[in-house]
């Protein structure tokens, strides 16, 4: 069930008239277009941006030079050497 509420909001002058412009060239009311508009903004703020890592080295020489073409597994071995059974 969709309902409507009834609003005032405030919009610059220019963004009114443009506004107004479009919904008149689309043949749209203004109420729609304004509702598009909303709808489009609200959907793309939801929407969580995709998480990037940062590169993180220590003093900026990556792997120690006998792990650099090394498979995960030595690496990983070599981490837990001493630790555990």
């Amino acid at each position: 069930m969709v309902t409507h509420m009834k609003t005032t909001i405030d919009i610059a002058d220019d963004l009114f008239l443009r506004s107004k412009q479009l919904s008149r060239e689309r043949g749209v009311t203004l109420r729609e277009l304004v509702s598009e508009g909303l709808a489009l903004v609200v959907e793309k703020r939801l929407v969580k941006p995709a998480f990037h890592a940062r590169a993180v080295t220590f003093r900026g020489n990556g792997l120690a030079p006998e792990f650099r073409e090394a498979p995960w597994g030595g690496i990983r071995d070599a981490a837990y050497e001493g630790h555990g059974t």
